[in-house]
C-alpha cells in the first residue's frame, strides 16, 4: 500500500517522523482522515489523539492543539506540544490532572485555563493507554 511521510514538530524540535499509510486526527473543523494523494491542505488542530496507521500497526502521539499541513505525499504536524504514547509520564499526566480538577473547584480562577489543562492532562492519560 502506498505511504506518506508525516512529521510532528514542536517549538522545542522534532518529535516523530514516519512513513503511514493513513493518519487521523481532530481538527477544529471535525475529524479527518488522510490517505496518501490527499489534495493540499491546511488546517487548525485540537487537543486530541493523532493516530498513525500501517499495515496493522497503530501509532499514537497526544497534541495540544497546532496546525497540520497535507500535501499529497506528506503530513506535517506543527503542534505547541507532542509526545508519543509511549514518552509519556504518566504519573506527570495524572498529577496535572488532578492539579486541574482542584484549580476548576475554587472560586476565582481562570476557568477556561483550568479546562484546557484538564483536556490536555486527560489526552495524554488516554493516549498513554495505547502504548
Amino acid at each position: 500500500m502506498k505511504t506518506m511521510k508525516v512529521t510532528v514538530v514542536t517549538p522545542d524540535g522534532p518529535v516523530h517522523e514516519s512513513e503511514a499509510e493513513m493518519v487521523s486526527t481532530r481538527a477544529t473543523s471535525g475529524e479527518l482522515g488522510i490517505l496518501p494523494g490527499h489534495i493540499p491542505l491546511v488546517a487548525p488542530l485540537e487537543i486530541g489523539a493523532v493516530r498513525l496507521k500501517n499495515g496493522n500497526n497503530t501509532q499514537w502521539i497526544a497534541v495540544s492543539g497546532g496546525f497540520l499541513e497535507v500535501r499529497p505525499d506528506r503530513v506535517t504536524i506543527l503542534a505547541q506540544a507532542a509526545e508519543r504514547a509511549e514518552d509519556i509520564d504518566i504519573e506527570r499526566a495524572q498529577a496535572a490532572k488532578e492539579r486541574a480538577e482542584r484549580r476548576l473547584r475554587q472560586e476565582n480562577m481562570d476557568n477556561k485555563r483550568a479546562e484546557l489543562a484538564l483536556k490536555r492532562a486527560v489526552n495524554r492519560i488516554n493516549i498513554y493507554k495505547h502504548k
